[in-house]
Parts: C-alpha cells; structure tokens; sequence
C-alpha cells in the first residue's frame, strides 16, 4: 500500500507558476492536486489527453472551449483532450483541486 500525504509532497515546477502537487504518477494517470491563492489563475492551455477534475476545497471558475462556469468542493468536472482551458480563483478562500490525465501524458501542456 502506498499512501501520500499531498501537504509533505514537493510543488512542482510549472508554467502556471502556482502550488501543484503531483501525487500520482504511473505508466496509467497522472494526478496533481492544485492550489489557487484567492485571485491567482491558471494559464489557459491544452492538455493531449482527457482529464478530470475534481474540487477538493473552495470556488472555482472553470472554463473549457466556450464554456465558463462556477464550481465547488465535490464537484467533478471533465475536460476532453485538446481543449482549451484553465482555472480561476475569484473567490476570498483557498481552490483546490485534483487534476487526473488518462492516459498518462507523453506529450507536455500547451500554453495559449
């Protein structure tokens, strides 16, 4: 059994330049838990893969293709490959969120 604390995990690098924790990582998925400070946002990008999202804590804006909406905590959210989106915090509180990609990524995130 393999059990993660996601507080101990490094943050990882990233073009966001935001907290993200990747707690899962195998030739299967990848998982990240994300944290956005009230007011921070992500860049918006494409991912090769699909991916889920599922909110962990707080409010969150989400946007994918033309869509745009507000989410909260047990909310999961899905996100088809090769979509733009991205994340913002508006709120005055923590956001966070895991982030799943299936299948595990060979290519990197592109920036818009």
């Amino acid at each position: 059994m393999k059990i993660v604390d996601v507080s101990k995990e490094p943050i990882g690098e990233n073009p966001h330049h935001v907290d993200a924790r990747k707690v899962y990582d195998t030739e299967h998925a990848t998982a990240v838990v994300i944290t956005l400070a009230p007011g921070e946002a992500l860049k918006k990008h494409i991912t090769p893969v699909d991916v889920f999202f599922y909110v962990l804590e707080g409010t969150g804006i989400v946007e994918i293709g033309d869509e745009r909406a507000e989410v909260g905590r047990d909310h999961l959210v899905d996100s088809p490959a090769k979509i733009p989106h991205r994340w913002t915090n508006e709120s005055d509180q923590p956001f966070r969120v895991l982030v799943v990609k299936v299948p595990r990524p060979t290519t990197g995130t592109r920036l818009l």
